[in-house]
């Protein structure tokens, strides 16, 4: 059993509601994928013991649970998954959240991630929940909070990958959900980009859902998303430091991301 992330840019969602669909994937992909993530849908149906048996499998988990609750639950929950072998545990980008979930982790190589918005949520939604600034605002926030908090990554949409990766620097975990190729269903993402895009942009890993399980042939569906990637190492092109905690980290896009999209724009 191993905990150290693997070199492998795809993660399976099991985004499924029993045992017996996920093992039927898992069977199905066999050494096609090596990384599933489990959400709250499949843990509620089979439990920590199905996150333990993919481990058993040889398989590395993502314990997608998004743990959002007053500090002592979240420290002490934390560290029951850090028992667990999970290699990245989620946790809501909340101040007091984060810092318990860092607690509760104790020396456990588990990786912790923090949630930055939702990619299934855009401007209208932050509206209605209370919020005067943008998306990109409210994610630049949340990751100066997390890189504080000593947050070892970052879950975002794709849109946001390269801007956050200027912020959290070389060494944050990026994982992107909302990643579909060209032509696939978004289903109820908003934020979405393009597997290519989203590791061009900084994203180390992708989460891939439907487009896969969801797919007639999964294996042949997971084949065509790595044609469609070249291999990316996981230490990237990205080799400027951090920014520093300040202020100014409020400036959305950042400077360098301006000039970015410039020199794509001109050269296209």
């Amino acid at each position: 059993m191993t905990t150290t992330p693997t070199n492998d840019p795809l993660i399976i969602a099991l985004d499924v509601d029993s045992k017996a669909e996920a093992d039927a994937l898992v069977t199905a992909l066999g050494d096609n994928a090596t990384f599933y993530k489990v959400g709250m849908e499949l843990y509620a149906a089979s439990g920590m013991d199905y996150v333990r048996s993919l481990i058993d499998r040889g398989k590395q988990v993502f314990l997608d649970m998004k743990y959002y609750d007053i500090g002592e639950t979240v420290r002490r929950a934390v560290a029951v998954a850090a028992k667990s072998g999970a290699t990245f545990l989620t946790v809501h980008a909340v101040g007091q959240v984060m810092r318990a979930a860092v607690e509760g982790r104790g020396d456990s190589p588990m990786k912790l991630l923090a949630v930055t918005v939702l990619t299934s949520l855009d401007q209208k939604d932050l509206v209605e929940m209370g919020h005067t600034g943008t998306v990109s605002d409210l994610v630049a926030s949340r990751v100066v909070q997390a890189r504080a908090a000593g947050i070892d990554g970052l879950v975002a949409s794709p849109l946001e990958a390269a801007a956050i990766r200027q912020i959290a620097g070389p060494e944050a975990i990026l994982v992107t959900p909302g990643v579909r190729s060209a032509g696939a269903a978004k289903g109820d993402q908003k934020r979405v980009a393009t597997p290519v895009e989203a590791l061009r942009d900084g994203a180390n890993y992708l989460v891939i859902g439907r487009q896969v399980t969801r797919a007639a042939d999964p294996v042949a569906a997971i084949a065509q998303i790595r044609a469609e990637i070249p291999s990316f190492p996981m230490t990237r092109f990205w080799s400027y430091p951090a920014l520093p905690l300040t202020q100014e980290n409020s400036i959305w896009p950042p400077p360098l991301v301006w000039r970015m999209r410039a020199a794509s724009a001109a050269s296209a």
